[in-house]
């Protein structure tokens, strides 16, 4: 009999690795945003400028807050995923007899 690749186990990886990257995408949407609002000066203009697209920076807050949680939640599935399939080999194959 030949074994192969773990399928679960790169299953695994691909899931914390994407879930790892959800979450640098996420967290540097935040940044950039905060980045922005910081820069903006306080001129009359600027100021109607800014409370009109208050809403608009508030939702693309909450959606990257939205991305970070379900790249976390991605991460620990992922690992999840890898300790079942390590419990499952040493059952499936008695390496110590």
């Amino acid at each position: 009999m030949e074994i192969s690749g773990n399928t679960a186990v790169y299953a695994g990886l691909s899931t914390i690795r994407s879930g790892q990257n959800r979450v640098d995408q996420a967290a540097s949407q935040i940044a950039d945003t905060t980045i922005e609002r910081s820069l903006k000066s306080q001129s009359s203009d600027t100021q109607v400028n800014r409370l009109l697209s208050v809403d608009r920076s508030q939702q693309d807050l909450a959606s990257s807050m939205v991305d970070m949680s379900q790249g976390k939640l991605q991460v620990e599935l992922g690992a999840k995923v890898e300790k079942a399939s390590d419990k499952m080999l040493g059952t499936l194959i008695d390496t110590y007899a």
